[in-house]
């Protein structure tokens, strides 16, 4: 069994199709992951939540940004944006069964103990089996009667920095900036949210969370993630897989094949 996890979709579920017939998956047999922003700004966000919910046991997705904003829409918590292009998803029939899919949806995934799978990479300040136990806190939360709480509060970016101190949903909510919108960090490890450029335009004082001089990656361990287009696939460190490769953008959709590490564009 071959196991595809692919960069953010973003509702360009025809390209999907493409990319899974180039590799000749098998629905029965292979499974698939996505890296995070399933949904959001591209045409066919409806037809990307039906298919990977269609597929059952063998479709999964972690959390991305826009994938928890929809929820946050859905919900009359945010008005929809022109870019967010929900108009026909959220006019479906089936909208709430997909909804309630995707809130179940987790923030992170280790198909091995040595390897995460986040929307946004690895926190700088946490190790794998911290960032897999503190994305279930976020879970378990979603999953329960304050998941419309916790999406309220998701907007209201107060902390930018860590301590295991935090609690309530100024904990929870760190915890879904990290995961879901990180890019770049400070020396003393706080989230900087604004700077989304690549590696050739390093905004002063500011570090990629994947180059951090506290990151804790050690050499046979693997972050994939996606979220970071402008990085356009490269991070310059071989355990950290940039899977965002910007198809939305005019760059191209990829997908990494497990077991091992071949990477799948078109």
């Amino acid at each position: 069994m071959r196991t595809f996890i692919v960069g953010d979709i973003q509702g360009s579920y025809s390209a999907l199709r493409k990319l899974l017939d180039k590799v000749g998956f098998d629905a029965d047999t292979d499974s698939l992951w996505g890296a995070g922003d399933l949904i959001g700004r591209g045409e066919e966000s409806l037809q990307t939540l039906r298919f990977f919910s269609s597929l059952g046991k063998h479709a999964n997705a972690v959390l991305g940004n826009h994938d928890l904003h929809f929820l946050a829409v859905h919900l009359g918590i945010k008005s929809p944006k022109t870019q967010d292009k929900f108009g026909p998803l959220l006019k479906a029939d089936d909208c709430d069964e997909l909804a309630h899919w995707l809130r179940y949806r987790p923030m992170t995934w280790t198909p091995d103990q040595d390897t995460l799978l986040s929307h946004a990479g690895l926190f700088p300040g946490w190790t794998i089996e911290q960032a897999s136990a503190l994305g279930k806190e976020v879970e378990q939360c979603l999953q329960s009667r304050h998941w419309k709480a916790l999406l309220s509060t998701m907007y209201s970016n107060n902390t930018k920095a860590w301590t295991p101190q935090l609690s309530g949903y100024e904990r929870l909510v760190f915890i879904i900036d990290a995961l879901t919108r990180m890019r770049w960090i400070t020396s003393d490890l706080k989230l900087d949210l604004k700077a989304k450029s690549g590696l050739s335009s390093v905004p002063q004082g500011l570090y990629p969370w994947f180059s951090h001089p506290q990151a804790k990656l050690s050499a046979h361990q693997r972050v994939l993630f996606g979220h970071w287009a402008a990085l356009e696939g490269k991070t310059g460190q071989t355990n950290c897989i940039a899977l965002d490769t910007g198809y939305i953008w005019g760059g191209k959709l990829t997908a990494l094949e497990l077991p091992g590490s071949h990477l799948h564009q078109i």
